[in-house]
């Protein structure tokens, strides 16, 4: 139960990072509520385009972080 909520969660801050890093969205440049909504919107429309673009074009996912403990691992 506990690895399906955090995989839930991981997704939902892996397209919060996205939007993030694609876009600039951490602060609005509107005032209102009916303009930071619109700005929302097309940052939504924006990273879904940019997701059908890498899916169109086959970009390949990006790689998973390797932790610390798991290179000693690997590295044994």
């Amino acid at each position: 139960m506990w690895k399906a909520s955090y995989a839930a969660r991981s997704g939902v801050e892996g397209t919060i990072h996205q939007a993030i890093a694609a876009t600039g969205a951490r602060r609005t440049r509107y005032i209102g509520l009916s303009k930071t909504r619109l700005a929302h919107v097309f940052t939504a429309t924006a990273i879904n385009l940019i997701r059908l673009d890498a899916w169109w074009n086959e970009k390949p996912l990006a790689r998973t972080r390797t932790s610390h403990l798991a290179t000693l691992v690997l590295a044994a």
